[in-house]
């Protein structure tokens, strides 16, 4: 969980490490390479797995444009557990980031944040309360504007972990991000970590 990040350019059979001259921290939580360009790699860091209380927390995210070669932070650093990432299928500067946030106390710069310019400027574009990160984000590949959202009400103690409360969800965006709708019918009333894929 702390080991950074590491990259192979012979299906697997090697691999090198390409973050340690440049990231502050070793927990990755997500990695997206640009679909459209794959030497546009983007990195959230923090571990989002929450187990005891050793969990590696992050500080925010990178980017590299030359296929890992170098790497630039880009902001978000008090996110301490970024989920996932998810790019425009044809602009890699349109960057999703789903923050699940801090583990054992509230936040406020929990949500998710979205990008236009690759990184420059971020804009949280949805927040449910201090006790509730993203905890996965899906993008239809055929449609950039349908996301989808599992939003977790969570915090660690020193002696357990509460999954779920009331603002854990699933919502869906048609509108990339602008607006979020929630989705309950033939879903359980109560949800802890929720996932979803499209």
């Amino acid at each position: 969980t702390g080991g950074g990040l590491w990259k192979t350019t012979d299906a697997g059979i090697s691999w090198n490490n390409i973050s340690d001259e440049f990231f502050k921290m070793g927990s990755v939580g997500s990695v997206e390479v640009a679909p459209s360009d794959p030497n546009v790699v983007y990195v959230g860091m923090g571990e989002h797995p929450v187990r005891g209380v050793m969990t590696s927390h992050g500080d925010g995210m990178y980017k590299s444009t030359d296929g890992g070669k170098t790497w630039s932070h880009i902001g978000l650093p008090m996110s301490r557990h970024i989920a996932e990432i998810r790019i425009h299928p044809q602009n890699p500067d349109i960057v999703f980031v789903a923050v699940q946030g801090a583990l054992h106390g509230p936040s406020a710069d929990r949500g998710i944040y979205k990008t236009l310019d690759g990184g420059k400027t971020w804009k949280k574009i949805f927040y449910i309360d201090q006790n509730t990160g993203c905890a996965d984000l899906s993008m239809d590949a055929h449609n950039p504007r349908i996301l989808y959202a599992g939003m977790w009400d969570h915090r660690r103690t020193p002696w357990q972990v509460r999954s779920g409360g009331t603002g854990s969800g699933l919502y869906k965006s048609t509108d990339g991000g602008e607006s979020w709708e929630q989705l309950e019918e033939g879903l359980p009333e109560e949800l802890g970590k929720v996932s979803i894929d499209v």
